[in-house]
């Protein structure tokens, strides 16, 4: 029988240990509807109607049906109830890692020496779509968590712009199975972020669409059940969430991912322009060659920078390869390699985040989800703290790519042939380091969210970046920089969300 990856034995651990009560949250957050939008131009840009008053004799008829679902409660459901007390926005995200760790696998080649590239309009065929690389999965973690923030800022305008109640606090008759509140219940939050997730979800993974579709129908069953919604808080917040889905799917239509592979020609420009600097251009080491990975990603749109942003943050030039430096460089990971230690191996394994991974975005969304299960946080306020760690990791990778594509440096094992790496060596350019990068932004953004474990934070950058180093796939130069160049990206994302209105509230 295959084994459970680690990653997901441990959040398989936390969703258990967490199951024993409902997500509670200190604060409503009454004020979120006014927080400042990512995308949307305001809550207005999606209308909701007003609901009938409470009195009304067709929502009599919705909290009867409450009443009586509740007295026929089965064991099955009380176990979907438990699990979505856990909190939507958390749920949903541990749905996405799963998808991308089940997605992450590299297309093998054709019998012919050639590889195939997963088509969207043909998900199952051979490869299926999608490969969920890191540049993918930062992506695709980016529009769920921003179209689920932006979703419930105009929920909680409406929300209190209303102002009824839920089922269980117009109803003494209707029990509370979830943590009492006096949030107000249309429309519904959970209805919300199902509607927009799956709307997301199925469009980023459709080879999963009947699974996406359960996992919400399940999540709109247990609103009822647990006394938080109606039918018509259940039914306006599925049309919100949608109507937001769609204006984030044709932001995501025209983002440049489209783009993002390239063909031969420009490939083979790459390396031309990197040999006119007198330099090695990289190439894939893999048998038979593989294209490089997402080459033009550098050009996708980011969320909290330009264009111009992205170019003017790219670092200075790598070690050249004819260089001292670059020799002094490749001698540290020779010896890296020769002298690996057993703890040096463990942070390797640790930081892998190869195939059949969530990806090094999906590992900091990973070490985010402790800290937001004990954070009793609001759904739209954990949200937020999903949306700006993930923009600010698409960012990072956005901005790593563009820098790697425009050096195209070789990787050590490229210089040395007789390195033998302690893990799959990826398939593009090894100035800057992603998982530096990608950390650098992630721990700056988790220590302005989570200031007093700041230390633990840039423990976990330092290391992720460090285990490059010991698995012989990276130059010190491309750590070092990556780092510095993660942080000026996250603080992009930090100039956004100290003046967005949530920390004012």
């Amino acid at each position: 029988m295959t084994s459970i990856p680690r990653w997901l034995a441990q959040i398989a651990g936390i969703c258990v240990a967490l199951s024993t009560q409902p997500c509670s949250a200190a604060l409503n957050d009454a004020g979120a509807g006014s927080w400042q939008m990512i995308v949307l131009s305001g809550p207005a840009q999606v209308p909701v109607p007003p609901p009938v008053a409470t009195t009304d004799a067709a929502y009599q008829s919705e909290l009867a049906a409450i009443k009586l679902a509740q007295a026929n409660i089965t064991s099955q459901q009380r176990q979907t109830l438990d699990y979505w007390n856990k909190g939507a926005v958390v749920c949903w995200n541990r749905i996405l890692l799963d998808l991308v760790a089940r997605m992450d696998l590299p297309p093998e080649p054709n019998d012919n020496g050639t590889y195939s590239f997963p088509s969207a309009g043909a998900p199952f065929a051979f490869p299926q779509f999608p490969f969920a690389n890191p540049p993918y999965a930062a992506r695709s973690f980016s529009y769920v968590s921003v179209a689920t923030y932006d979703a419930l800022k105009a929920a909680w305008y409406y929300k209190y712009l209303y102002n009824r109640p839920t089922p269980f606090n117009a109803d003494n008759g209707i029990h509370a199975y979830t943590a009492a509140s006096d949030l107000p219940g249309y429309p519904s939050e959970d209805a919300v972020v199902s509607a927009v997730s799956a709307a997301l979800l199925k469009t980023l993974f459709p080879t999963a669409i009947d699974e996406i579709n359960q996992k919400a129908a399940d999540q709109r069953q247990a609103a009822l059940l647990s006394g938080k919604a109606s039918a018509s808080d259940i039914a306006a917040g599925v049309a919100l969430g949608e109507a937001v889905a769609s204006i984030f799917l044709a932001r995501a239509g025209s983002d440049g991912m489209k783009s993002a592979i390239g063909n031969q020609g420009q490939w083979d420009a790459l390396a031309e322009a990197a040999k006119a600097r007198g330099e090695i251009p990289w190439k894939s080491l893999e048998v038979p060659p593989r294209p490089p990975m997402l080459p033009f990603f550098g050009q996708v749109k980011a969320w909290m920078m330009s264009p111009g942003d992205i170019a003017a943050e790219r670092p200075g030039p790598p070690p050249s390869v004819s260089s001292p430096q670059m020799q002094t460089e490749l001698a540290e990971v020779r010896s890296a390699l020769k002298h690996l230690t057993r703890a040096q191996a463990a942070i390797c394994y640790k930081w892998s985040d190869g195939a059949s991974s969530p990806t090094p975005p999906g590992h900091w969304n990973f070490i985010a989800q402790p800290y937001l299960d004990r954070a009793s946080f609001s759904e739209v306020r954990t949200a937020r703290a999903l949306a700006l760690l993930n923009m600010s990791l698409h960012d990072a990778a956005v901005a790593c790519w563009e820098t790697k594509y425009a050096y195209f440096n070789p990787r050590p094992t490229q210089l040395d042939p007789n390195l033998r790496t302690a893990i799959a060596l990826p398939n593009f350019p090894s100035y800057e380091s992603g998982h530096s990068v990608i950390s650098g932004a992630a721990a700056a953004v988790l220590s302005y969210l989570f200031p007093s474990d700041t230390s633990y934070f840039n423990a976990q950058r330092d290391e992720a970046a460090i285990s490059r180093l010991y698995a012989g796939i990276h130059f010190r130069s491309d750590i070092e920089v990556g780092k510095d160049h993660g942080a000026k990206v996250g603080a992009y994302t930090l100039r956004f969300a100290q003046s967005d209105g949530a920390d004012q509230q």
